[in-house]
Formats: structure tokens, sequence, C-alpha cells
């Protein structure tokens, strides 16, 4: 079985033009299409914080479904953490996992049935996040993560969102326990001109990676000030 993982901070649908255009966002990940995508800053973050991308247009103009968790009635995402998956698959279960933290950040999870092709399932984990600026919050976080998980049954799992962590391999990343894949993906913010890899995709041993890195376009450009990432994975 092969999947697609994608992460996106979308900044709230706001553009480096200075215009709020989620059709734009839809635009991209249309671009990417990755099987299951993590999305950060996913919605607003004053008044009633509406989501970024409303469910109508993500139901009608795309084959995501949104995994439900949101903490109000008119968003779509957990402390901006959000997690888009194809409509075949089925949303077992998701949770939010507790963060230690400064300031408001999130990580949730979700335990997915995915069909394998040979007319059989596979369930799969997949958490989606946004770390801390601080660096010695985030190793804090990585290390929550990884309990939340070593707490439920094993199964094969993907990590993926902005870690926030401009070391390529240190730093945060050393807060991992052994077996954890890191694939490479490139550099990812800012949007115009990258100069760090804080966008990440974090995979279990039982995956292989096929292909990483960075989706490049004219829209992907402008649309946020992250590009996407994205890797291909293969469980056998």
């Amino acid at each position: 079985m092969q999947l697609t993982f994608a992460s996106y901070n979308i900044r709230k649908a706001m553009g480096l033009d200075g215009r709020r255009d989620p059709e734009r966002i839809v635009a991209v990940l249309r671009e990417i299409d990755a099987d299951i995508i993590a999305l950060q800053e996913a919605d607003r973050r004053f008044g009633r914080r509406l989501a970024a991308l409303p469910r109508a247009l993500i139901e009608n103009h795309t084959d995501y479904q949104v995994a439900p968790l949101a903490m109000t009635a008119d968003g779509m995402a957990w402390h901006g953490n959000a997690l888009l998956v194809r409509k075949r698959m089925t949303v077992l279960a998701v949770r939010p996992i507790t963060l230690p933290m400064l300031e408001p950040r999130g990580a949730l999870c979700a335990e997915l049935r995915v069909p394998d092709g040979s007319g059989g399932v596979t369930m799969i984990r997949v958490v989606g996040m946004h770390l801390c600026l601080s660096g010695l919050h985030r190793r804090g976080q990585l290390r929550a993560v990884q309990a939340d998980i070593a707490a439920r049954p094993a199964c094969p799992t993907v990590l993926m969102g902005d870690f926030n962590e401009w070391s390529r391999r240190g730093g945060a990343l050393r807060a991992l326990e052994a077996g954890w894949q890191v694939p490479p993906l490139g550099r990812s913010y800012p949007a115009r001109a990258p100069l760090a890899t804080l966008d990440r995709i974090i995979a279990s041993p039982e995956w292989h990676c096929l292909g990483a890195g960075v989706h490049r376009s004219a829209l992907a450009a402008i649309a946020s000030d992250h590009l996407p990432v994205f890797a291909r994975l293969a469980l056998g």
C-alpha cells in the first residue's frame, strides 16, 4: 500500500499578496494531490474562529473529508490543526493530544481505516501538530506526542506539521526515539525564498519512503508564507 502524505501551514488562507483566498488554498491542495494532509493555522484566530477553509468548499470541491475535531462550532481545527483525508478512508477515531506549552499549541491524532487496493483494509495513525517557538518546549511536545502513541495499540504512524525547528537534524528532533524516520524534505519557509526546513513528515519504522520534497508552484509561492511538503510512503 502506497500513500502520499502532506503538511501545509495555510496561514489562515492569507496569501502574501494580502488577500484571504480559501479557493486558492484548495487549488494548491489539488496540485499536491495527497491522500492525507495535515493543515496548520486552519482556523482564524479571533472572534468566532471561523474555519479558514469553509467545510462546504472542501466537501463539494475536493475528494477530502475533515477529521471531526474542532474547538468551536464555526471552526474545523484543534488549536489550528486539521486533518484532511480521502473520502474513501474511514476515520475510526480522532482525539487531541495535550502538549506542554507557553503559547496556544496543540496536536490531534486520528486512527484511519484505509483500503489497501486488494480488497483488504489497513489501520494507520496520523498526528498533525504545530509546535512551539521555544526549542525547550518543542522537545517536551515531541516527547508528549510519542508518549501518547506508545500508550496506544501499535500501528503504522506518521507525524507531520510545522515543527518550527530550524535545525535540520538537531534541536527538538533529538527528542525522537529510535526508529523514527525523518525524510529530507527541503526548505519550505518563507515561501518566496525558502531558508528553513520548518515543516516535517516523520514516519514510524513500518513505512518505506519512496520520495519526499517541497511542493513548488506559482500558486503555492503566494498562497501562504509556507510551502507544502510531501512524502510518498509505502507499507510492506
